[in-house]
């Protein structure tokens, strides 16, 4: 007995540097990631002369949250503010249709293309594929022809459209290699049963879709919510997503840098992505798992 305890504790002795190297590299590496966010934060509520005199490492002598105040409402010249608000909220009027829209859209598109065969279903799968790999410059004329022609140029419903558009291809394509993994056996026994197309979907395939639809959610999401060149490119001037407002705040020439209201302009824009990793981050890892293997 005293054999194995002293086999033991030396076994947990001899573990114990490497978990401690290990725990100490990955503070350091965590530490290192955060410390923008730091900066950033800390940056956000100083004053200028403690941002022109100070470190950015510096805490902040006397927080104040003017900066962010600035950075939402903005300062009134006559009859303009150039504050995030509006554009804030153009932003989550696009990206909430928009993601809804593509996912369900994309969640039919997978579930035809893994169980339903028909001519030219391949041909149909490679050119959804081939649709995640093209770059948004080349779709920027044909989208600005299209807008036009419905009149929805310089509109949030336009910007809604064309992100609905591109992101199609993706969300099929995780919805399709998704769905190859539930059994053949169980579409063709509610064929034999008398179900249809849409009655199969919504009782057997889409009730399992929950952890797909997360990362369909959280990608599009993202993806929407950080776009700059769809938004500057066909968003009108009352239309802009927060990013292109963001680029005007910190490229605004007043003669004097506000480093303190820029940051929390960036932390205002980046925020609901942030904040939708932290809440959903880990749905988002188990649903690119759980279609990683069939059978």
């Amino acid at each position: 007995m005293a054999a194995d305890l002293n086999h033991a504790g030396g076994r947990m002795s001899s573990i114990a540097p490497g978990r401690i190297v290990i725990y100490t590299l990955l503070v350091l590496v965590a530490l290192y990631y955060l410390a923008p966010l730091y900066v950033m934060l800390t940056t956000s509520v100083k004053t200028l002369d403690q941002i022109r005199e100070g470190n950015l490492l510096d805490f902040p002598l006397a927080p104040s949250t003017a900066a962010w105040a600035k950075a939402w409402s903005g300062a009134c010249t006559g009859v303009s503010c150039e504050g995030l608000a509006p554009y804030f909220w153009n932003s989550v009027k696009m990206v909430i249709p928009a993601v809804l829209i593509s996912s369900l859209i994309g969640s039919v598109n997978g579930y035809v293309l893994a169980h339903w065969r028909f001519p030219g279903h391949n041909v149909v799968f490679t050119a959804l594929m081939v649709g995640c790999f093209i770059p948004f410059q080349v779709v920027i004329l044909p989208m600005a022809r299209l807008l036009g022609m419905a009149d929805l140029a310089n509109t949030t419903t336009g910007l809604v459209l064309v992100h609905i558009i591109y992101g199609i291809a993706f969300t099929t394509l995780f919805f399709r290699n998704y769905y190859v993994t539930v059994p053949d056996e169980l579409v063709n026994a509610a064929r034999i049963d008398g179900a249809g197309f849409f009655t199969i979907y919504r009782r057997i395939i889409f009730p399992l879709s929950l952890p797909i639809f997360m990362v369909c959610f959280i990608w599009q999401f993202t993806q929407i919510w950080n776009d700059f060149l769809f938004g500057v490119v066909f968003g009108g001037a009352e239309a802009q997503p927060v990013t292109v407002a963001l680029n005007n705040l910190v490229n605004t020439s007043t003669g004097v840098t506000e480093y303190n209201v820029n940051m929390a302009a960036a932390i205002i824009a980046a925020l609901p992505t942030l904040v939708i990793y932290l809440i959903a981050g880990k749905y988002f890892v188990r649903g690119l798992t759980a279609g990683a293997v069939k059978g």
